[in-house]
């Protein structure tokens, strides 16, 4: 099939999984594997290629987009991101999340609006989609660049950060287990997730997006969240 050959030429599609949003990708508990719908869809589309998949898994996004110009995989999983977009051509999304703040119960932060001012110090995941969005909009907040998102809320603590920014899902999670912690009220984004392929590749793009339509039109991606524990994520609608 020429469409196989266009996104894999090795001959088995290497799919780069982003471990650090855990609404994409998880550990299994059982057995360390990668799993969720980022890994049910790169094992679909080998399955509808007739070819092997290879997982490669990362730990944040922003490694993700790195590994790039080492040709170190076929399709990923990401969100759809201008900077990005000068390298990778992206599908429509098939799940769409909210980027929010975390803050320390006795902050006097109330507002989406209120993180935006001088002197506020921001944790973000270097890389990642709300990194890249909030270096473009926070005008006076400054952004506290970290590894990952466990750092992030260490460092919120350890150095007294004003907030941390990521998505919604873990966010919640981590407010509800931490006592002394809440979550500002509203979004500062909308996060496409997307499958991405190099721009080389892009006359394949027609193939993945009509894919992508089909695996949200059929259910497969409404599945594949709840399966993996993460229901409550929104599948985004069709594509116009």
């Amino acid at each position: 099939m020429q469409i196989a050959e266009t996104i894999a030429p090795s001959g088995h599609v290497r799919a780069a999984i982003n471990l650090g949003n855990p609404v994409l990708a998880q550990k299994d508990p059982r057995t360390g594997r990668p799993r969720g719908v980022s890994v049910d869809l790169a094992r679909e589309l080998g399955r509808r290629l007739d070819m092997p998949v290879e997982l490669v898994p990362f730990d944040t996004a922003g490694r993700v987009f790195e590994a790039l110009q080492r040709d170190a995989w076929d399709v990923a999983f990401l969100a759809i991101e201008p900077v990005r977009a000068n390298e990778i051509t992206f599908t429509a999304p098939y799940v769409i999340l909210e980027g929010v703040y975390l803050v320390p119960e006795a902050s006097p932060l109330r507002t989406i609006d209120d993180v935006d001012r001088a002197g506020a110090r921001v944790a973000v995941v270097r890389g990642s989609a709300y990194d890249l969005y909030l270096t473009r909009s926070l005008k006076h907040a400054q952004l506290v660049r970290v590894a990952t998102a466990a750092e992030a809320t260490d460092v919120l603590v350890r150095d007294g950060l004003d907030a941390v920014a990521g998505v919604k899902q873990p966010i919640v999670a981590f407010a509800g287990a931490h006592p002394g912690f809440r979550v500002i009220p509203g979004r500062f984004m909308f996060i496409e997730q997307a499958v991405g392929i190099p721009k080389a590749r892009d006359a394949a793009a027609p193939y993945l997006r009509a894919f992508v339509e089909e695996m949200k039109a059929s259910g497969f991606i409404a599945r594949a969240l709840a399966a993996s524990g993460q229901g409550d994520a929104t599948v985004a609608p069709a594509s116009k």
